[in-house]
């Protein structure tokens, strides 16, 4: 364990070390931006929608028992700006992206390509790698705001089917409890989550031994650990922001 452990502390380190040093991938760090926002662009628009609805129809009625439907929208606002959209975010990801990371990057390896790339004078840990961990990074927190906004106008069009109320008027009423610290706090636990599923990806990707065998493993463990990991960065992350917000 403690050699495995060890092995993660020399992977993301040079990650760090290969990211600040040229040549910089920026044509294969944009595309690989396109492709995890691509992969998960209609998924995350679904269950964000979705989200949004049953939110709301479940939350309406506890509301209603003491006459506070008024307050739905601002329920519903920071709910989702605070840990539905970041979390569903991330798990959606780390089922599309992360199983996509280690699968493409275990098969790589398993058939020498990897290996190819450094004969041939290319950098395969900053070609593959960090573009891919970068592209997670900075994709997934626009995911989280793009689900965010989708989950309001489901819970919108939920609204809408027992209240007259206006587009703008729910908009304005989600938004008006969201503080300073809740887009502060969602976008730093979105970049944590992009980074760790695209470094545990490439992780168990650029590892992968023993033929197609271990590009199975390698793609269901990128998932399983990913998902793990982004539990418990979002327990610590809400415990952190309680305390500034006490």
């Amino acid at each position: 364990m403690f050699y495995e452990l060890y092995l993660v502390y020399q992977f993301v380190m040079k990650f760090f070390k290969e990211v600040l040093l040229p040549p910089y991938e920026g044509k294969e760090i944009m595309r690989q931006c396109y492709q995890v926002g691509y992969r998960s662009l209609a998924l995350i628009s679904l269950t964000g929608f979705i989200t949004g609805i049953v939110f709301t129809k479940q939350s309406r009625p506890s509301l209603a028992e003491f006459g506070a439907t008024s307050w739905l929208p601002s329920l519903v606002g920071i709910a989702l700006l605070r840990t539905l959209a970041p979390l569903l975010t991330a798990l959606i990801s780390a089922g599309k992206v992360g199983s996509s990371i280690g699968a493409e990057l275990g098969s790589m390896k398993v058939t020498e390509q990897i290996d190819a790339m450094e004969v041939s004078a290319t950098n395969p840990f900053k070609f593959l790698v960090v573009s891919r961990v970068l592209a997670t990074t900075i994709t997934i927190p626009i995911l989280t705001f793009y689900t965010a906004l989708v989950g309001l106008l489901g819970s919108f069009v939920n609204v809408a089917m027992f209240e007259d109320t206006s587009f703008n008027g729910f908009i304005s009423s989600s938004l008006e409890s969201i503080t300073f610290l809740d887009i502060i706090a969602s976008t730093i636990k979105a970049i944590l989550f992009g980074f760790t599923i695209g470094m545990v990806g490439c992780y168990q990707g650029f590892n992968s031994s023993k033929g197609t065998e271990g590009v199975g493993k390698a793609a269901n463990s990128s998932v399983v650990i990913g998902m793990f990991l982004v539990f418990i960065e979002e327990v610590l992350a809400t415990q952190i922001t309680f305390l500034f917000r006490t």
